[in-house]
C-alpha cells in the first residue's frame, strides 16, 4: 500500500484522482483507520478534554498546537491532511473533508456545524468520479460562525470574521467581516 507521505504529496500537488486504483485503495485504507479513531473520539466518554486532543493528534498523525480544544462530535473523512495551530477551538458537529489540506492558524474559533470541504467532483457526468483537491487556509485569530461552509482553495485572512451560515467560495482578506451566500465582505474590522 502507498505510504501516507506519498499520498499526501499527491494530494498536496493538487492532482486529480479517481481513476488510479492505488490512490483510491490507499485513501480508503487511511479513511478506515480514521473511522476507528473518530468512533473512539465521538462515542466514548472522555473525562479529560486532553484525551480528545490526543485522539485528534492520532487522527492527523502530527502534533497539535498547545491549548487546542475540540468539542465532539467531530468528523473528518480522511484526517491526515489537517494542521492546527495553538489555542484553536473547534465546536461540536464540525466536518472536515481534508484530502486537499486544511491549515488553521493560532487562536482561531470555528463554530458549530462548520464544513471545510477541500474536494470537488468533475462537472462532466461521465467523469463525476474524478476529484480535484485544493487546500483551505484559515489565518490566525479568525472567527468562523456556526453553520459556515468553506469550499476548496479558499484562504481566510487573519482576524477576519465569517458570519454564521455563510458559504465561502472565494478568498477573504484579513481584518474584515464577511457574510452571505456566497460570502461577501461587509466591512473592515
Amino acid at each position: 500500500m502507498m505510504k501516507i507521505e506519498e499520498l499526501l504529496a499527491y494530494f498536496d500537488e493538487g492532482r486529480s484522482f479517481g481513476d488510479d486504483p492505488a490512490i483510491i485503495l490507499a485513501m480508503r485504507a487511511y479513511i478506515q483507520e480514521n473511522r476507528r479513531l473518530l468512533f473512539e473520539m465521538n462515542n466514548v466518554w472522555h473525562e479529560d478534554p486532553n484525551e480528545i486532543t490526543e485522539l485528534f493528534a492520532r487522527i492527523t498523525a502530527k502534533p497539535v498546537g498547545k491549548g487546542v480544544r475540540i468539542e465532539t462530535p467531530f468528523y473528518t473523512d480522511f484526517g491526515k491532511n489537517i494542521t492546527v495551530g495553538n489555542d484553536v477551538f473547534i465546536n461540536a458537529g464540525c466536518k472536515f473533508q481534508d484530502q486537499g489540506g486544511i491549515v488553521i492558524g493560532d487562536g482561531t474559533f470555528i463554530g458549530h456545524n462548520t464544513v471545510l470541504a477541500t474536494l470537488d467532483h468533475d462537472i462532466d457526468p461521465d467523469r463525476r468520479h474524478i476529484l480535484y483537491p485544493a487546500p483551505i487556509h484559515i489565518g490566525s485569530k479568525v472567527w468562523i460562525g456556526a453553520g459556515v461552509i468553506v469550499t476548496k482553495g479558499v484562504t481566510i485572512g487573519d482576524n477576519s470574521i465569517i458570519a454564521a451560515g455563510a458559504v465561502v467560495t472565494h478568498d477573504v482578506p484579513s481584518n474584515v467581516i464577511a457574510a452571505g451566500v456566497p460570502a461577501k465582505v461587509l466591512r473592515d474590522i
